[in-house]
C-alpha cells in the first residue's frame, strides 16, 4: 500500500509539472504569470497540497517525494522565469516599434500663436517705461469718486467732470474713466522720489466709432520728484515715442486737465495727418497736496495714453473696432 501511495504521489507531482509548464508556455503577458505562481507554487498552491499527503508515506519513502518535490518546484520555476524575462523583452520591442519614427512621415503642422496687437502694444509701451526707471503699478477698475476725480483736483462742481461721462454704479461707486486713480493709491503708499507706469482698461460713455471705444485700454506714467520740470517731461515724451514709432514728427499743443497744469495734447504725423496721441502736463500742486506730498519741495509730471491709438498708428489699423472683434482673419496678421 505504501508503495501505491508513493507512485500516486509520484503522479500527481509529473502532472502538476506538465500542467503548470503548458500553462505558463500558453501566458500572453505579465500580468498573467503571478497568478500561475500562486496556483501552482504558493503556501495554498497545487504543490502544496500534494506535499500535505506525504504523511501518510512510509518515512523511508518520504525522502524521494521530497526531492521529487523540489525538482517540480525548480523546473516550474524556471519556466516562470523564463516566461517573465521573454514576456518583458517583448513588451520593450513592441514598445520601440510602436514608438519608432519614421521620418519618412509629413510633419505634423501645429500652428503658434499670436500676441494680440493691444497686449503686445502693452507689453513693448511698459518695456520702454521700465527700461526708463519705471515701476507698473495696478489698481482696481471699479473705483470710488475721490480716487477717480476728487483726489486728482476734480471736486463735484468741476466742469471738467463733464469731459469724461461716467458710467456710475448703484452703489456710489463708478468704472474709472482713466489709471490716474491708480497714481493716488500708489503716492499714498510711497513716499517720492516715486517713478510709476499704471496700464489698465478703463471705461466712458463714449460713441463708438472708428477712433473712439466705450471700454478701451489706457497707460499712464507719473514721476515726483525735487527739481522736475516741463522740460524733463519732453524729454521722456520724445524718447518714449520714438521708442514706439520710430522718428516721426511730434507735437506739443497747450491744453487743460484738471491735474495738470500747464498741460499738453502730444500729436505723431501719420498718414499725412496729425493724430492726438497722448495728453500730459505737470501734476498740480493740490493733487501733491492730496496725497501729503509738500508742493514747495517736490514737482512731478504725468502723461496718459491710449493703447488702442498707439496699436492703431503701429499696425496701420484704419477702424478701432477691429481690434475687438475677435476676427483671425484680421489677428493673424500679427
Amino acid at each position: 500500500m505504501t508503495s501505491t501511495t508513493t507512485r500516486d504521489l509520484e503522479s500527481q507531482l509529473n502532472t502538476l509539472q506538465q500542467e503548470a509548464q503548458q500553462a505558463i508556455a500558453q501566458s500572453e503577458n505579465l500580468e498573467q504569470l503571478e497568478p500561475l505562481r500562486i496556483q501552482y507554487l504558493g503556501k495554498k498552491g497545487q504543490l502544496s497540497k500534494v506535499l500535505g499527503g506525504m504523511g501518510k508515506l512510509d518515512p523511508s519513502d518520504r525522502p524521494q517525494i521530497g526531492a521529487l518535490a523540489n525538482e517540480v518546484k525548480q523546473v516550474v520555476q524556471t519556466a516562470l522565469d523564463e516566461k517573465r524575462g521573454a514576456l518583458a523583452a517583448a513588451a520593450i520591442e513592441a514598445r520601440l516599434a510602436a514608438e519608432t519614427l519614421d521620418v519618412t512621415m509629413p510633419g505634423v503642422y501645429r500652428p503658434q500663436g499670436h500676441s494680440h496687437p493691444l497686449s503686445s502694444t502693452i507689453e513693448r509701451s511698459l518695456d520702454v517705461l521700465v527700461g526708463l526707471g519705471y515701476t507698473v503699478a495696478q489698481g482696481p477698475e471699479m473705483e470710488t469718486d475721490y480716487y477717480n476725480f476728487e483726489a486728482l483736483n476734480t471736486p463735484a462742481d468741476h466742469p471738467a467732470r463733464d469731459m469724461q461721462d461716467t458710467f456710475y454704479l448703484p452703489d456710489g461707486n463708478l468704472l474709472r474713466t482713466h489709471t490716474s486713480s491708480v497714481q493716488i493709491r500708489y503716492m499714498e503708499e510711497h513716499d517720492p522720489p516715486i517713478r510709476v507706469a499704471a496700464p489698465g482698461r478703463v471705461y466712458r460713455r463714449d460713441t463708438v466709432d472708428a477712433t473712439h471705444a466705450a471700454v478701451f485700454h489706457q497707460i499712464e506714467l507719473l514721476a515726483i520728484d525735487e527739481g522736475l520740470t516741463f522740460t524733463d517731461l519732453k524729454g521722456t515724451i520724445k524718447v518714449f515715442l520714438e521708442a514706439m514709432f520710430g522718428d516721426l514728427p511730434i507735437r506739443f499743443r497747450p491744453s487743460f486737465f484738471p491735474f495738470t497744469e500747464p498741460s499738453a495734447e502730444v500729436d505723431v504725423q501719420w498718414k499725412g495727418q496729425w493724430l492726438e496721441v497722448l495728453g500730459c502736463g505737470m501734476v498740480d500742486p493740490n493733487v501733491l497736496k492730496s496725497v501729503g506730498y509738500d508742493p514747495e519741495v517736490y514737482t512731478g509730471f504725468a502723461a496718459g495714453f491710449g493703447v488702442e491709438r498707439f496699436a492703431m498708428v503701429q499696425h496701420r489699423i484704419d477702424d478701432i473696432r477691429r481690434l475687438y472683434t475677435s476676427d483671425l482673419r484680421f489677428l493673424r496678421q500679427f
